[in-house]
């Protein structure tokens, strides 16, 4: 018996433990949320070949989406509603950045990104880079992206995206303010990119 209680007593303070060290976990992700910059630092280079860091993301607010040149039908849509929203809420262009981040870095050359981007937008800007950085990039934003071969027979062959196709609100400090969600309906879109203006 005297067994079983110091075995109980144990698994409770290794439980209390965990418990204790998931709140942790979860305050310090909630703080770094609302408090400071989302995502992480990185050097990568945009549609013209010059170099970009988060710092474009700084100074005033920012509407980023992840996607690829080659996406049939999520990307193009979401650049062309997104353009016409930013035309809505900015007209004259000053007050919100909106950029284009690549997921499949390994196809999307600045070149082609700058083409593409420009077919649909003059206000959105691509951004593209080494696949490491990009991945860490990915990964810093909390966005899903996995390559999906298109013949599952050669996966080394052609391939499309799966990738997160939401569109995040960062405020003039980098903060995470929310997002626009695809298919959103548009005058809710609207309303979050000028409250997003407002601070």
């Amino acid at each position: 018996m005297k067994a079983f209680r110091l075995v109980l007593w144990a698994l409770i303070a290794v439980l209390a433990a965990t418990l204790g060290w998931l709140t942790y976990e979860w305050q310090v992700s909630e703080n770094r949320i609302a408090g400071g910059p989302y995502g992480v630092p990185f050097e990568l280079v945009d549609q013209t070949g010059g170099p970009i860091t988060e710092a474009a993301f700084r100074g005033r607010p920012t509407a980023i989406f992840f996607g690829f040149t080659h996406c049939p039908e999520i990307c193009p849509t979401t650049l062309y509603e997104l353009d016409g929203w930013l035309k809505q809420v900015d007209p004259d262009g000053g007050r919100i950045g909106a950029y284009f981040i690549t997921v499949d870095p390994e196809r999307d050359t600045p070149e082609m990104l700058g083409s593409y981007v420009s077919g649909v937008s003059d206000r959105i800007i691509g951004i593209s880079g080494d696949p490491d950085k990009i991945e860490a990039v990915v990964k810093g934003f909390n966005v899903y992206a996995k390559k999906v071969p298109v013949d599952a027979k050669q996966p080394d062959g052609e391939y499309t995206m799966d990738h997160t196709a939401s569109v995040f609100l960062l405020d003039a400090a980098g903060r995470f303010k929310g997002t626009i969600a695809w298919g959103e309906n548009p005058e809710t879109a609207v309303t979050k990119l000028k409250n997003l203006i407002k601070g």
